[in-house]
């Protein structure tokens, strides 16, 4: 019976520090002294996406165009000459226009590293879909970031990426509502 006892004991003593030892394997890479950071394929990554646009364009056009040409002929008291000879013309033209446009995104997404470049730059992908009340929106962003901008807690903003493409797509009753009707879409390709 006590041989029993041990080798139950020491079956369990084998499986208690087989899976300690394995919770360990996936950041064997990494120091204790550091940060979990992801560096190679199939880390995840957690991007802060922070874009704020801002554009303003403004011109002014003002033309003013004028000629004149004036001509006067007398002769003296003998014979009677007398003569004027005008011409005018005039073109004014005044033109402005303004156009300005600002856009705010905040968001987190989680991606996925696909490869590594050489010199240590990270491929990165991700994509996340939410449905609520029959209203889908997708965002995908992809690019390449530097390890030296990803944050100790294991993410990056969205300003710091390489070749950052971000689509955010929405599907639905309000995306159908923005917009224009057939006969509208219809002027527009005519006009």
């Amino acid at each position: 019976m006590k041989i029993k006892i041990k080798i139950i004991m020491i079956i369990f003593v084998l499986l208690t520090f087989s899976e300690t030892k394995s919770q360990f394997i996936q950041n064997s890479s990494v120091s204790l002294f550091s940060d979990v950071k992801a560096f190679k394929v199939g880390d995840a990554l957690m991007v802060l996406i922070t874009e704020d646009t801002q554009a303003e364009n403004n011109a002014s056009l003002a033309n003013d165009r004028s000629i004149n040409l004036s001509g006067d002929l007398s002769a003296g008291s003998s014979g009677a000459f007398k003569g004027s000879v005008g011409l005018g013309t005039g073109n004014k033209f005044n033109s402005q226009g303004k156009a300005s446009r600002s856009e705010s995104i905040r968001s987190k997404l989680s991606v996925r590293v696909l490869t590594v470049e050489q010199n240590g730059n990270l491929s990165i992908e991700g994509k996340r879909t939410t449905k609520i009340n029959g209203e889908t929106q997708t965002i995908t962003i992809k690019g390449i970031i530097r390890p030296v901008d990803i944050l100790p807690n294991n993410s990056v903003y969205s300003y710091s990426i390489l070749d950052l493409t971000l689509f955010i797509d929405g599907q639905g009753s309000v995306s159908e509502t923005q917009e224009p009707g057939l006969i509208t879409k219809f002027l527009r390709i005519l006009f």
